[in-house]
Formats: C-alpha cells, sequence, structure tokens
C-alpha cells in the first residue's frame, strides 16, 4: 500500500466518507455490458445454485438449479446460461476494421506489412467480487471438455454444442483477467476499490454493499455506519438486508429458507414422478418458491453492480485507457479466430514455454499500466513522487551544451527548483512527456546552487570544482559525494538528500527527444518558468527477449521430448465416469 493509499484511508475514516485515489477512470467502461451475478451451494464450489446475468439492469435473466444435488439440473443451468451469454459473446465478432501489422514472411523471415482485421469492439463482462472471477474460471474450467453429440454419438452425457464453446471463451476470459489492466472481465469490487480509498480493510471491501456504502452512505450516516448495516443488519426474519455479494450464500439463509424450501422441491418431485394427484402443482409452487428464494439473494447486488457502474462512469476514462482496451479487442479477435478455425480448447495446464510467456506478458502489462497511470492522472503521480519515483518542479535555468562526440547533438541542462525527493544517483535516466505529447529522455546531473542562499537551506559550500560538461557528465559533481562542478553555468553539490530545506535545484541533463538536428526542435527544451515533471520510471516498458517456440526447446524445458526417450513428468489419472459429469 503506498504511502498517499495511507493517506487517504485514515482521511476517509475521519472524514466517514471514502477519499477518491483517482481523478480518472482507469479502467474501460463498455456502452452495454454484460452482468453476471452468480450464487453457488455451501460446502461446494462447483455446484451452481443460481445466477442474474443480462445487458439490461431492469431485466435481467434470472437461472436457478432447484436441486444443485441432480447433476441433469446443474447440466441444464449451464445449457440455459450458455444461451443467454454465448450471442453477446458473438455479436461483436463480425463487425471489424482493418489494421495494418507486421508478420514474419515464412520464406524470407523478414517482416512484412500484411492487412488483419481488428474487431471494433469487445464484450466486456462485470462480476461483482473477485470471487465473481474465480468462479468465471472454475465454470470454463468445468465446461470447455464437455464433449457433444456431434463430437461423440456415443458420450453417456452430451452436452448442447454451446456449453463447451462458452466454457472456452470464460476461461480466455478468465485468464485475460490476470493481465493487469485488462478490461474484458472485471470484478466490480476491484474497480470501485482502485478509484475509492475507504476506511476498512482490503477484505472488508470485497463486500459490495459495505464498500458503496463508504462511497455513496446516505445522508447525514457515516460511512463506517453504513457499511456496518450493510454488513450485519438482518429484517425481522433473521435475514441479511444486503446479503453478500456472491457466490457464497448467508449460512441464516441456508438454514431457515434454503433447505427447507429443497426439502419441499424433493418431495414434490417424487410424488409427481409417481403420478400422485397434485403433485405437479406441488412441484411448480415449490419450484416457484425456490426461484423467489434465489432471486431475493441476487437482486440487491444486482443492483448495486449497476450503483458501481454509475458512480465510475462519472469519472473521466484516462488518456492511455483505449491503448489498454485496444489490447483487449486484439486478444478478443484472436481468440474468435482461434474458435472459427477449430482449434482444440485450451489444455489443462500449460506447457514450460507458454507459462513463461504469461507470465513474462503479465509483467510488462503490470509496468505499463503503473505508468499509464501515473501519467494520466496527477493524484497517481503524487503517489509516485511521494514514493521517490518522481518529482516535478519549475524551471529556473537553461543551459545550452553539446557533446563532444564527432558529431555534436545539443544536451541542454535545465535546472528545476522543487520539493520533491527522488531516489537519484548519478546519471540515472529519467523520463517525461512534452507538451505535443512526444516523450523526452534525460539523466540526473547532480544538484544547483539556488540564487538565494535560504531556499538552499543549510547547503554548505564545498572545496574544489570540477568542470561538468555536456559530454560525459564526469566529474566530481554529482556524484553524492559533496564536490561541486560547473555545468553550463550550474554548479553541481552532493545529493538530493542532502537537503532538508523546502526547495532545492536538480539539474537534469537532455539527451533526446530534440531531433535530429545540430540545434534541438522548437518546443523541445523546456523554457524558464515552465513547470515539468520527471519520472525515474519508462513510460512504455518493454518485456524481455522472446522465448524459443516449444519445438525448438529441450524435453528439460518443456519442449517435445525424444521419442525413445522415456515421457516425462507425472501421468494423468484414468478417466473415470467423473470426468463427464
Amino acid at each position: 500500500m503506498s504511502l498517499i493509499t495511507t493517506l487517504a484511508r485514515m482521511e476517509a475514516v475521519r472524514e466517514g466518507r471514502a477519499q477518491p485515489l483517482t481523478t480518472v477512470r482507469h479502467r474501460h467502461l463498455s456502452e452495454r455490458p454484460l452482468a453476471f451475478v452468480p450464487l453457488t451451494t455451501a460446502g461446494e464450489a462447483g455446484a451452481p445454485l443460481g445466477a442474474l446475468v443480462g445487458t439490461d439492469r431492469d431485466a435481467p435473466r434470472l437461472l436457478i438449479v432447484a436441486q444443485p444435488r441432480d447433476r441433469d439440473l446443474r447440466f441444464a443451468f449451464l445449457a440455459e446460461l450458455a444461451e443467454e451469454i454465448q450471442p453477446y459473446l458473438d455479436s461483436y465478432g463480425d463487425e471489424v476494421e482493418l489494421e495494418e501489422r507486421k508478420e514474419t514472411d515464412p520464406e524470407t523471415g523478414k517482416k512484412v506489412p500484411v492487412q488483419v482485421e481488428l474487431c471494433q469492439d469487445a464484450p466486456q463482462l462485470l462480476v461483482p467480487s473477485a470471487a465473481g472471477v474465480a468462479f468465471v474460471r472454475l465454470l470454463g474450467r468445468s465446461m470447455r471438455f464437455r464433449r457433444t453429440a456431434e463430437q461423440d454419438p456415443e458420450t453417456p452425457f452430451p452436452a448442447p454444442a454451446r456449453v463447451p464453446l462458452l466454457g472456452r471463451w470464460l476461461t480466455h476470459y478468465g485468464e485475460r483477467a490476470r493481465v493487469p489492466g485488462s478490461c474484458l472481465l472485471l470484478s466490480l469490487t476491484e474497480l470501485l476499490s482502485r478509484h475509492w480509498a475507504t476506511g476498512q480493510s482490503n477484505l472488508e471491501d470485497q463486500h459490495l454493499g459495505s464498500l458503496l456504502a463508504w462511497i455513496d452512505p446516505p445522508a447525514g450516516v457515516p460511512g463506517a455506519e453504513a457499511a456496518l448495516r450493510a454488513e450485519s443488519e438482518r429484517d425481522e426474519a433473521g435475514q441479511l438486508r444486503c446479503p453478500p455479494a456472491g457466490p457464497s450464500t448467508d449460512p441464516a439463509f441456508d438454514n431457515k429458507l434454503l433447505a427447507p424450501a429443497m426439502s419441499r422441491y424433493d418431495a414434490a418431485r417424487a410424488e409427481a414422478a409417481q403420478g400422485v394427484a397434485g403433485g405437479a402443482a406441488r412441484l411448480r409452487l415449490a419450484e416457484a418458491e425456490l426461484r423467489g428464494l434465489v432471486e431475493s439473494q441476487l437482486r440487491p447486488t444486482w443492483d448495486a453492480l449497476w450503483h458501481g457502474v454509475d458512480l465510475l462512469r462519472a469519472l473521466p476514462e484516462g488518456t492511455r485507457v483505449a491503448d489498454r482496451w485496444k489490447r483487449d479487442r486484439w486478444s478478443y479477435t484472436g481468440h474468435r479466430d482461434r474458435v472459427r478455425a477449430g482449434e482444440p480448447p485450451q489444455p489443462k495446464l500449460d506447457d514450460a514455454v507458454t507459462a513463461a510467456q504469461k507470465l513474462a506478458a503479465r509483467e510488462t502489462a503490470q509496468a505499463q499500466l503503473d505508468a499509464h497511470e501515473a501519467l494520466d492522472d496527477p493524484l497517481v503521480m503524487a503517489g509516485r513522487r511521494l514514493a521517490g519515483e518522481a518529482f516535478a518542479g519549475e524551471v529556473i535555468d537553461v543551459e545550452m551544451a553539446w557533446s563532444d562526440a564527432k558529431v555534436p547533438r545539443p544536451r541542454p541542462l535545465v535546472t528545476i527548483r522543487t520539493e520533491d525527493r527522488p531516489h537519484l544517483a548519478e546519471r540515472v535516466k529519467l523520463h517525461r512527456v512534452t507538451a505535443d505529447g512526444r516523450a523526452q529522455s534525460g539523466e540526473f546531473a547532480g544538484l544547483a546552487d539556488l540564487d538565494d542562499a535560504a531556499d538552499l537551506d543549510g547547503a554548505a559550500d564545498v572545496d574544489g570544482t570540477a568542470d561538468v560538461d555536456g559530454a560525459d557528465g564526469s566529474g566530481e559533481g554529482g556524484s553524492g559525494e559533496g564536490g561541486s562542478g560547473e555545468a553550463g553555468g550550474a554548479d553541481v553539490v552532493g545529493d538530493p538528500g542532502d537537503t532538508d530545506g523546502p526547495g532545492h535545484a536538480l539539474v537534469v541533463r537532455l539527451t533526446g527527444g530534440m531531433g535530429r538536428g545540430k540545434q534541438p526542435e522548437p518546443g523541445t527544451v523546456p523554457e524558464k518558468g515552465d513547470r515539468v515533471c520527471w519520472t525515474l520510471f519508462e513510460h512504455a516498458p518493454r518485456g524481455g527477449p522472446e522465448l524459443p517456440d516449444p519445438e525448438s526447446t529441450p524435453w528439460t524445458h518443456g519442449g517435445p521430448p525424444d521419442a525413445a526417450a522415456p515421457a516425462q513428468g507425472p501421468q494423468p489419472d484414468p478417466m473415470t465416469e467423473e470426468d463427464y459429469l
């Protein structure tokens, strides 16, 4: 947890209301997302009890499993779920635009430009909490290997064609949710807690009702009191007024209402099967009772989910959110192409190369997300400044200098007055965004004496000088050892940590982003009086080198083993009847 997040939580406790952590929305919200609020049976995570699903907030579709122990009813639930979600996923697959990409020519091995399809938009799934994201992954794993009658006419439990297809899509969305910044599958609690800081713990923030009570409490009610009501207040029957945000159920609901209703359903079902007079009517009544009970647990969470969406839509979208959403569109388009090409479903376990590629991609995505959020949002950048990873200030002097290379290049020295305390060392790489949106690089050259001695606040005079030119920045100045040196008219002294006053001056040598001429292009060098912000982190971090193809990887690292060699690794368990259920 960053310092600014800790301060915001303390402020939320004092004010009795959640405090904003951002000034913009850092995730994409679709114009027509599909909300999915699941509910599972206590004690068995893979046994669904019901769900509300749909794109219309006022008319969701209710799906229930009247008896979760009956596998036929569970399979019927999955079939109905596929009928509701799969058309929504498919509806975005045909509206495409052409994008130019460079791909390797298999004959020449060179990169050549090709025209490829990119879906204009992608479907987005919203679930109440992180547990809902885990349940989506579980559904995908349990559905994508189901066999259909078309695939295997002799399969004992054939599934409708859409069931394994939906399983593949849910698996893809569940995997994509692990990528930082991805918005194909979003958890409302994680999304809200990214943009607001409450006065409760991160674990308590997973309760959607409690989280919303802090962000938007009733008039005159402190957030802590409103959150306590959302978590624990019960009605006259002993039931929670705000049920948990799924997929788990409340034990009081299970014991007092759900279990007796299921017993009546089982009895009516047995009577209907035996042909007892009135058994069919009692079965319909029992099923209707169960539907009402399940809906009573799901509807408050459904309404809370859309309330959270309204709060998020009130925030303006960050500038770089569209770029990350475009990567999600590429991900959706790629999976669409794999499905249409008839490729098999995702394996149960990734091979070593694929797992390493996924890990490297997620690490790169996390670094890019952190950089993008800071560049889009001054409040997030303030947190990076407090952490010593960036600094901002006013330009008080600019001195032109050039390198000593055969073809001299401009290396201006920019002196910046700042109150920030970045973690700088000699020649640390720095980055900033210019006024026209281009990236510019620089390096730390040292501290500079301020014109007003009072502003320096205790920086002692030091003996010995060394000339610091624009070529290599060598010399004792800026080394952090207390030496000083002239750098285009600015004396470089000590280290930022040596200054205890309210402000100090840092010298930055510009090394890029000024064009290719001997003179910097207009507007690329900040002028005296400008406000600038430099960061110690890259704005567009890239991953490491590409990993070899699985065919080129030795069996010791997950590649194909030699045909004559014995099989490596543990062998799978033999198939049983349970594998088909």
